[in-house]
């Protein structure tokens, strides 16, 4: 492979600083010379040979920013390019090409690849590249960032997590109204309220309501407002949610579940960005982002005509959809803990993690009432916890399952041998001759399985108590 030229580039500024990159060359001494330059520029580099260890490296952890050679030994860096853009559709490609690839990068570029460089290469045009991407993706979530204020509340260490707050904290940067998709107890308020941190929006309110717990009358009167007089008991004036998000973000929760009528009045806000109070005719100009939520399915609620298209359409600009707890177990283990240590301080305990097994459990359990199911199932455990550990069968009550023992195969083994054994002794009255008929053993081998197990068969006969009594004596 050709190598960059080195022209005395600048270290990089503040953009991305500490991001991490991958590198994916199958030249060695070009992979060596990379890693030495931009881990020297400040950003952290994880170097691969070949399209299939790229892949691998990022269900590991997932990079910032990945720069990849076309030519590939395994595979050729397109199908890359296209299973990246596939799998990570904000995740920003650098492809490096010889003249002979110019056209397989060009197209590439049409679908997506934030740049290509021809080889060799400026060392100071890669950085200049790089520093550029980088100011249009997302940070890092999590710790390593050093920025992650703005998802509290959102513990994760899975991919897939890790994923959608990386596409969240990117789309927060613009007004585009987002549809928040999820079972129930997912966490799409907490994401709702993460977004409206991370958007220039964060220090106006943020408002959430729930359009599925309000009645129709009460919900116009809530969302809209209303002057005095409009309706019998409106005795003062009253701002409606809209006007009091001014500025902000107001997050619609369970939007699947608003009334028709509503969702006209809904629509005309959006259009023209004013608000008429109910019985008044004043429009009123507002300036609020609409984040909306349900776990409803809304393609089926158009075709059922109980939700309308072109307010869907206004809604879904974008589409984040939050995963089942089922599909995220890495991040029950550290949201339990968190939520153990957060309860333990409210209730005033002293329980500072879980016994063997009790952690396990939960990573197991099925979570259909997803996040909000496991705090209320924490909290359940640290109010009745007796001890420092909380143990396996206070996480079993609180789960509502039946104990379950886990063993091993050779211990299961055992145990059935012995439960077996004494089946056998109990059935034929410890006769031993007969029980090792039943079991198809001769007497020989089946002495030597009750010696093995500890069981005296003589204890099995109707005068076994007698026999132990006068042993002990």
């Amino acid at each position: 492979m050709t190598r960059e030229r080195d022209n005395g580039a600048p270290r990089s500024a503040d953009a991305g600083q500490g991001a991490h990159l991958l590198l994916v060359d199958d030249d060695a001494d070009l992979l060596r010379l990379l890693s030495m330059r931009l881990t020297a520029n400040g950003y952290r580099v994880t170097a691969v040979g070949s399209a299939e260890a790229a892949l691998a490296r990022m269900s590991i952890e997932l990079p910032r920013l990945v720069i990849s050679d076309i030519r590939l030994p395994d595979r050729d860096g397109m199908s890359l390019f296209q299973e990246i853009r596939h799998t990570y559709p904000a995740l920003p490609v650098i492809l490096l090409t010889a003249h002979g690839t110019i056209p397989d990068a060009v197209e590439a570029t049409t679908l997506g690849a934030y740049a290509y460089l021809t080889k060799p290469f400026d060392a100071k045009t890669l950085l200049e590249r790089i520093v550029q991407a980088l100011s249009l993706s997302a940070p890092e979530p999590g710790p390593a960032s050093g920025d992650h204020a703005w998802r509290a509340g959102l513990i994760s260490r899975s991919q897939c997590m890790d994923e959608l707050l990386a596409e969240a904290r990117l789309v927060a940067a613009s007004d585009a109204s987002i549809l928040i998709r999820g079972e129930s107890g997912t966490g799409k308020e907490l994401l709702a309220n993460a977004i409206h941190r991370a958007s220039r929006r964060s220090k106006a309110p943020f408002i959430a309501v729930n359009c599925g717990a309000i009645p129709e009358a009460l919900l116009e009167s809530e969302l809209f407002g209303h002057v005095k007089g409009a309706y019998t008991g409106a005795v003062a004036s009253r701002e409606g949610l809209l006007q009091a998000a001014d500025g902000g973000t107001l997050f619609l929760d369970e939007i699947g579940d608003m009334p028709l009528l509503l969702q006209v009045k809904l629509l005309r806000v959006l259009q023209e960005r004013v608000v008429r109070q109910l019985g008044s005719d004043i429009a009123r100009p507002v300036d609020v982002r609409i984040l909306s939520a349900t776990h409803r399915d809304l393609d089926v609620a158009m075709q059922e005509g109980q939700f309308r298209e072109d307010l869907y359409y206004r809604l879904n600009v974008i589409t984040l959809t939050l995963p089942p707890l089922s599909q995220r177990r890495e991040d029950i283990a550290p949201m339990a803990t968190q939520f153990l240590q957060t309860l333990a301080a409210k209730y005033g305990k002293t329980v500072r993690g879980y016994a063997p097994g009790a952690l396990e459990a939960l990573t197991t359990a099925a979570w259909p009432g997803n996040v909000r199911q496991l705090y209320n199932v924490v909290e359940h455990v640290c109010a009745l916890a007796t001890a420092p550990l909380v143990p396996l069968s206070l996480v079993q009550r609180a789960l509502r399952v039946p104990s379950l023992e886990v063993l091993s195969y050779t211990e299961a083994k055992q145990r059935f041998e012995r439960n077996y054994l004494v089946q056998l002794l109990k059935l034929t009255d410890g006769n031993v001759a007969d029980a090792a008929r039943l079991a198809e053993r001769n007497r020989t081998e089946f002495y030597r399985l009750l010696q093995k197990h500890d069981l005296d068969a003589s204890l099995f006969r109707a005068d076994g108590a007698a026999v132990a009594a006068e042993r002990q004596e």
